[in-house]
């Protein structure tokens, strides 16, 4: 079967450019690539469609047509023009999705694919769109919602128009809703996502959690290749670079390896660790930042909104006196990153996400693969991957709670290391995924998809207004 991947921001390559460099460059860009590598193994064709960007900034999405080293025969990283030559952040694309749409049904002409698959509101339109041109039939995984984000961010009547403005959630809203309406089947990755985002009062009549044939619950996984216990080629460079960063401490470790994102509550982390003298004295804190060595010196190469939320760690850092008891890594892939959580493991460390909300955890996952004891926010996806116990739950808005969590984690790092890497093994790998998906697809594809002749335009702004109205 030849099966489409639409993913219309970020972008992709052999060398992951930029993953977790940028907001758009984040965990669905793996989600999507993995995934789609495993469904290859199953005999399929597979394109990932996004946007061709022609940015000296960018040089490495300008080709039509690329590859992934070992699967050139059957998954193509396939770029499509639209809204000009330069990178454009998702926010920023809205406008040229049709055009976008239009050269993909161009570009395949009479070969069209049998399905697809819409990643995010902008993929999940493109699909509803593709839909409508063609009668492809599609899945939607949203990934994040958009009026989660709108209500985490406090929209209120005040601060709308500057809002939309930033966001443009009027045009995402809709786009998401009318992905959702449309769609075959809605994939979330655990039924409390369905059941706690998808009910929002923005997506009321575009979606029904309570229908079982509306939804499917499908989990990520891990690529098993590179996250597992078992040491690598890259391990042995890896143990003498941080031997040499750490001067050879010795003890257990708290790592951090989140993008500086205000949602990820990185900050949570340092202020629970400086609040509890246990942790102090027990462990070090690692946090891994992508793009800086020393981000006291450094702090001007990051991005301006990553700037924002590092500035009040390095503050948090200071004022505690603690400079000694934390260090900042660059990771530079993710092999070194998985050779970074396994000599971690080794000093029976523990590995922290702290997000406000977290839709899934792909990386406790990939951390627990490697052998490190996690503790994760008890808001989303996490409290579903360790509700039998394999890690420790902690709310993500109480620092002494999440000291509470890190405390009991360190203190049973032998027990749940193992217990959080058999749950990984067991459950979450990306061939469990793809089987889940390829399951939809089958039934997806022999059905029949009527195109869509009404396609409404992109604005939930009186929707929006009333909903904000009815809050005041």
């Amino acid at each position: 079967m030849h099966i489409i991947f639409i993913n219309p921001q970020g972008n992709f390559d052999a060398a992951d450019s930029h993953l977790t460099e940028h907001p758009d460059f984040g965990g669905q860009l793996v989600y999507v690539k993995e995934l789609a590598m495993a469904m290859v193994e199953y005999g399929h064709q597979v394109d990932i469609v996004t946007r061709q960007i022609e940015d000296p900034g960018w040089p490495e999405f300008a080709a039509q047509i690329d590859y992934y080293p070992g699967y050139e025969k059957h998954l193509r990283i396939l770029r499509l023009p639209c809204g000009g030559p330069q990178f454009l952040a998702k926010e920023h694309l809205w406008p040229y999705l049709d055009e976008f749409v239009g050269n993909l049904v161009e570009f395949y002409g009479n070969r069209l694919p049998e399905f697809a698959t819409g990643h995010y509101a902008d993929g999940g339109y493109c699909a509803a769109l593709l839909k409508s041109l063609t009668g492809i039939g599609y899945t939607f995984t949203g990934h994040s919602l958009g009026a989660q984000k709108l209500d985490k961010l406090g929209m209120s009547i005040d601060n709308a128009d500057d809002m939309e403005q930033r966001y443009c959630f009027s045009r995402r809203i809709e786009a998401e809703r009318l992905a959702m309406s449309r769609a075959f089947r809605i994939v979330t990755s655990t039924s409390q996502e369905r059941d706690e985002q998808y009910s929002h009062p923005l997506y009321k009549d575009a979606v029904d959690v309570q229908s079982t044939g509306q939804f499917s619950v499908v989990p990520p996984g891990v690529n098993l290749k590179i996250f597992n216990h078992q040491e690598s080629e890259q391990d042995a460079d890896t143990r003498k670079r941080l031997d040499a960063k750490l001067e050879e401490r010795s003890g257990p470790w708290v790592i951090v390896s989140s993008r500086l994102d205000e949602k990820k509550n990185i900050i949570g982390v340092v202020k629970a660790y400086v609040e509890s003298r246990i942790l102090r004295e027990q462990s070090s804190l690692a946090i891994c930042i992508r793009g800086v060595d020393d981000p006291y010196a450094e702090i001007d190469k990051l991005s301006l909104s990553e700037q924002v939320v590092l500035r009040p760690i390095l503050d948090t850092i200071v004022d505690a006196g603690i400079k000694d008891k934390v260090v900042f890594l660059n990771l530079q892939s993710q092999r070194e990153l998985a050779a970074t959580y396994r000599y971690f493991a080794q000093l029976r460390s523990v590995f922290a996400l702290t997000a406000f909300y977290e839709p899934f955890g792909l990386a406790p996952i990939e951390a627990a693969a490697c052998g490190l004891v996690c503790v994760a926010t008890q808001n989303g996806g996490p409290s579903e991957i360790f509700e039998d116990g394999s890690g420790v739950l902690v709310d993500p808005y109480e620092p002494s709670d999440i000291a509470r969590g890190l405390v009991e984690a360190l203190a049973n790092a032998p027990l749940l290391a193992e217990k959080g890497r058999r749950r990984v093994i067991e459950t979450y790998t990306w061939t469990k995924t793809a089987e889940g998906y390829l399951s939809i697809i089958a039934t997806g594809a022999g059905a029949v998809h009527a195109r869509d002749e009404d396609m409404p335009e992109l604005n939930a702004g009186g929707r929006i207004r009333d909903y904000l109205a009815g809050r005041v």
